[in-house]
């Protein structure tokens, strides 16, 4: 019966991987995703350096696969089929791992089983792992180039992995199970930590095997699992290279010899001294010892993926994320210092005082040698401002709002003293308002609400930070949604009909309650219950209480909580045999399989129906050609400055992957405040010249010039190049002293201006010959706010230094690193060319506009991705992206420019091209829609400027009758949206009536008045 079973059981679950392969196949992104698929793309590709802490393993992974690509286009798409058969794989050793535990409660320890009893554990292991195939959390990291698909992959192989070790316990050299697992666990942390919290699940698998359980095994075995998971954590992963770096310090300050070469000779040592204690233990019949350092061992041949990083630092490549070039930069890669920490067991809360600093310091290298630099500051804070399991600890404005209407903040007053001598108070939170953020924001929004994505559904995907219109659950049971997301009957059709609405009717919830209650109370394996408890929670709750995250999330974090989905989705599968253990009480076994296993299909078919519209990216190709678009917007050997991942990832993997536009450099403002960044904008790279960054090394080291204040003692611009000198002068007299402080750097301006040559304006082509009377003699603008960063003072030294002989651009006009240059900006497509030519810089009309360039690229050379094609979901990733928020603008823009130089013919066709690019239906319309019909107007295209007026104002209407129709208290928090939607109605109104199309108007007035009064 046991080859009977092995059979049907290997068979069942290849079939249930090539289902979920197949899915994944189909649905994966041809091509680069945005977030961090670009750079994951782009630096597995060559080998090269992403952001800490580094993934060198599914790197190398990844690159294999790419050298199948038949050429550099495909190269994403080979590497998402990576992710996609990582993830298939995930679900066939959760199959096997659901079967092994369904075996159990239905037979124990034994294989005999009838063949009702083959069929519902069969069912139990594609039903749980169809579900997870299905899940959002999952199938979403599943089709793109991410760390999440292999983690989940590691995840799966070692729970299972134990789990067949726990089957061959008893047997001769079962103990290889625990190697190999411990030599997984060293390959994962090459991919990401998250498989590391497995280990205390592991650790009662083992005792449970292994002991008699009693209350104190039970403690000392969480005991001994959290001192191994913190061993690995906080000693082998910091620690190897940490004491490494002693060595290296020795070898290089003291011997003279190379950098590196200590941690050489470290490892040799290290390795050597394992190799023997093995041996010896082996000799002296020692297995405990001889199975803790074989299995240290493996973790750290595992864990050795992270010296392709120093290999690759070394090797200066392209993309060299904090330059981990030795131990001592590798150690701070793998710390992620440059995030920034948090406090978790006791810290202050967000409004402490400070009470003092110190500046910490580590080794640099520098010159051939270690010398000791600054390295960040540490700050002391009021004591009467600390909390055990401190919650709410960001200082940042937006955030305090947050943390304030989350946990509806009163505190109790403190009195502190300000650094003018006098004293304010201070309401410090209470304990019981750190829990109440805790559970409602940390537990009940940041877990909880993703939970019930998974395994109830979904509303949309919207980021959502708050409020009952987007990124809720939501079941599709009437009654009960109105509950938490007000009048089901009243919210508008495009969310109604949103892609991302998914519901599942709590089914599969329901049955993975059966399955832990089943599997909790059933006596034949009651101990396995706490088995998958133990990794749904640390791969869950545990996580929350650990990453401790502050509000206003940048995107939403589901990602990070798929072994806890992992888990439940086990419980899905066990809930099939509750299923067929009732019927089993009112049909025979056979038929009762079979009934149970058609029932709890269910589940899985229609999580795969809800979501499939939502997941599939198989036609997209709007990253990689937004990057395209970026790129082409540049003129030759340009400078182009982004500001974060979703404007600059897709950049770099277009670059270093397809080569496009490699003569533009990308100067990322996020990093640019960053020493090691800026030592790499100063080299050559592929086609593109250095950057003009004539600051030297020591002028800009961490802790030197992070911040520049601005201190006006004079009320006059000041030459650029001045103010530079004067800012970067090391002469005690152009610093700023403050009595009994250290004297800081400073601007004597916020005032600046910069004389234009105009005749290298015109030679360079920055202007045309047409606008030539346009140039400004000189530029003069004003630096934002009181101080400026190391990155602004960094564009500052290129402007100044540039000469106009390298075109300059920005991403977005007022991403211009608080500068303040927004209004000599020049529209040219994707990306804002600095001009020496003053422009107004509002919101909608910032920057000039040259019709002939922005006409030919907007229509004729731009790539759009598929953006607008029926078959493609444009995600909400996609619709905030800047670009997408300001692209009908731009069409407008360009259409109202045409119609003033008479060009109406161009003019209608902008206008066609914007209505038919970015569709009500994939973009809802804003307020930027107005600057399209009236141009619409203008051309005296009526009926189609009547339409959009019409479909706009019903969009806006359904807004207002949602909102109208929610309770008092939520009218209340939506007063601005409601606002918002009376004020788009009025607006529309007008615009219709100033153009004579009086019966349009009248429309829309009688849609408020019947909106309004249902309030």
């Amino acid at each position: 019966m046991e080859m009977t079973f092995r059979k049907a059981n290997n068979i069942t679950g290849w079939i249930v991987f090539a289902i979920s392969a197949i899915v994944y196949l189909l649905t994966i992104e041809p091509t680069a995703s945005f977030w961090d698929c670009g750079e994951f793309i782009a630096t597995a590709f060559k080998l090269e350096v992403g952001h800490p802490p580094g993934a060198p393993l599914f790197m190398m992974i990844a690159r294999f696969f790419s050298i199948f690509a038949p050429d550099v286009t495909k190269v994403a798409a080979m590497i998402n089929i990576m992710s996609a058969l990582a993830s298939a794989f995930t679900i066939l050793f959760l199959f096997w791992s659901i079967t092994h535990l369904a075996r159990k409660l239905v037979v124990g320890g034994s294989y005999e089983m009838t063949t009702g009893q083959l069929i519902a554990v069969l069912a139990s292991g594609a039903v749980g792992a169809l579900a997870y195939t299905f899940s959002d959390t999952f199938w979403f990291s599943a089709v793109e180039a991410e760390v999440y698909a292999m983690s989940s992959l590691f995840t799966a192989f070692v729970f299972w992995a134990i789990l067949k070790w726990e089957e061959q316990a008893d047997s001769p050299h079962s103990t290889r199970w625990l190697i190999l697992i411990a030599y997984v666990m060293g390959l994962s942390i090459g991919v990401h930590l998250l498989n590391l919290l497995t280990i205390p699940a592991i650790a009662f698998i083992y005792y449970f095997k292994k002991y008699q359980p009693t209350r104190n095994g039970v403690i000392a075995t969480l005991l001994i699992s959290g001192v191994v998971l913190g061993s690995i954590l906080y000693i082998i992963i910091p620690g190897t290279f940490k004491v490494g770096s002693w060595f290296d310090l020795v070898f290089v300050n003291s011997f003279g010899l190379p950098y590196n070469s200590g941690l050489l000779f470290y490892f040799i040592l290290l390795f050597g001294s394992l190799a023997y204690g093995i041996y010896s233990s082996h000799k002296k019949g020692k297995v405990l010892l001889n199975t803790i350092l074989l299995s240290v061992t493996v973790i750290l041949i595992g864990y050795s993926s992270y010296m392709m990083i120093v290999i690759r630092a070394y090797a200066d490549t392209p993309i060299n994320e904090n330059n981990p070039s030795n131990a001592f930069s590798l150690i701070s890669y793998l710390n992620r210092e440059q995030y920034g920490d948090r406090p978790l067991i006791y810290g202050q809360y967000y409004n402490a005082p400070v009470t003092s600093s110190e500046d910490v310091k580590n080794w640099v290298a520098k010159d051939g040698k270690y010398v000791k630099s600054y390295q960040k500051t540490v700050y002391e804070f009021d004591d009467r401002f600390k909390t055990i399991f401190p919650r709410m600890y960001s200082p940042q404005a937006d955030h305090v709002a947050e943390y304030k209407k989350w946990a509806n903040i009163e505190g109790r007053p403190v009195q502190v003293r300000t650094r003018d001598g006098g004293t304010e108070t201070r309401y410090v939170p209470t304990f019981g308002e750190n829990l109440l953020f805790f559970f409602r924001y940390q537990i009940g929004h940041m877990y909880l609400r993703y939970f019930m994505w998974n395994f109830v559904g979904r509303q949309n995907d919207v980021q959502s930070h708050g409020g009952v219109d987007n990124g809720n659950w939501i079941s599709g049971i009437k009654p009960i949604d109105e509950i938490f997301l007000g009048n089901q009957d009243a919210i508008p059709d495009y969310m109604k009909n949103h892609p991302a609405r998914n519901t599942y009717f709590f089914l599969p919830l329901i049955l993975g309650l059966l399955g832990l209650f089943y599997q909790l109370q059933t006596k034949k394996d009651k101990k396995n219950f706490w088995v998958v408890f133990m990794l749904f929670f640390l791969t869950g709750v545990a996580i929350v209480v650990y990453l401790n995250q502050y509000p206003l999330q940048p995107r939403e974090r589901d990602y990070a909580y798929a072994g806890s989905f992992y888990a439940f989705a086990i419980w899905i599968g066990l809930g099939t045999l509750a299923v067929y253990e009732w019927f089993r009480k009112k049909l025979s076994e056979t038929p009762s399989a079979v009934v149970a296993l058609a029932l709890s299909m269910v589940v899985p078919v229609i999580m795969g129906v809800e979501n499939w519209d939502d997941h599939d990216r198989s036609g997209r190709y709007v990253a990689r050609d937004f990057a395209y678009n970026y790129l082409n917007s540049c003129e030759p050997n340009a400078i182009l400055f982004t500001n974060g991942d979703n404007d600059t990832f897709p950049l770099w993997y277009a670059q270093e992957v397809e080569g496009i536009r490699t003569d533009v450099r990308i100067v990322n403002l996020s990093l640019l405040g960053t020493d090691w960044y800026i030592d790499q904008m100063k080299m050559k790279c592929y086609e593109s010249d250095p950057v003009p960054i004539k600051m030297e090394r020591d002028k800009y080291i961490m802790g030197k010039r992070d911040v520049v204040y601005v201190i006006n003692r004079l009320n006059e611009p000041v030459e650029l190049k001045q103010l530079m000198d004067f800012v970067l002068s090391d002469d005690p007299a152009k610093k700023y002293v403050v009595p009994g402080e250290d004297p800081i750097d400073y601007f004597p301006t916020n005032k600046i201006k910069l004389t234009v040559d105009k005749k290298k304006v015109l030679e360079t082509g920055t202007v045309k010959a047409k606008d030539s009377s346009l140039i400004v003699d000189q530029m003069e603008w004003t630096l934002k706010g009181n101080y400026i960063t190391k990155s602004a003072l960094a564009i500052l030294d290129i402007i100044a230094n540039n000469n106009w002989e390298r075109p300059i651009y920005f991403v977005s006009p007022f991403g211009d690193g608080d500068i303040g240059i927004a209004k000599y900006l020049q529209h040219e497509g994707f990306a804002y060319r600095l001009v020496p030519i003053e422009s107004s810089a509002n919101y909608l009309n910032v920057a000039r506009i040259d019709s002939d360039i922005l006409y030919d690229r907007l229509m004729n050379k731009f790539r759009w991705g598929r953006m607008n094609e029926p078959d493609v979901f444009i995600d909400h990733n996609i619709q905030r992206t800047s670009i997408v928020l300001k692209l009908r603008n731009s069409f407008s823009r360009l259409a109202g420019k045409l119609i003033e130089e008479g060009k109406k013919d161009s003019a209608m066709k902008v206008l066609d091209k914007a209505v038919e690019l970015l569709p009500h239906s994939k973009f809802p319309y804003d307020f930027l829609m107005f600057g399209i019909i009236e141009n619409y107007y203008k051309l005296n295209a009526i009926d189609k400027a009547n339409r959009l007026v019409l479909d706009y104002a019903n969009f806006a209407n359904q807004n207002l009758r949602y909102y109208a129709s929610l309770d008092e208290d939520l009218q209340r928090y939506y007063k601005d949206d409601i606002g918002i939607a009376a004020q788009t109605l009025q607006e529309l109104s007008s615009v219709a009536e100033t153009y004579g199309q009086n019966q349009v108007a009248i429309d829309i007035q009688k849609m408020i008045q019947t909106s309004l009064s249902a309030r």
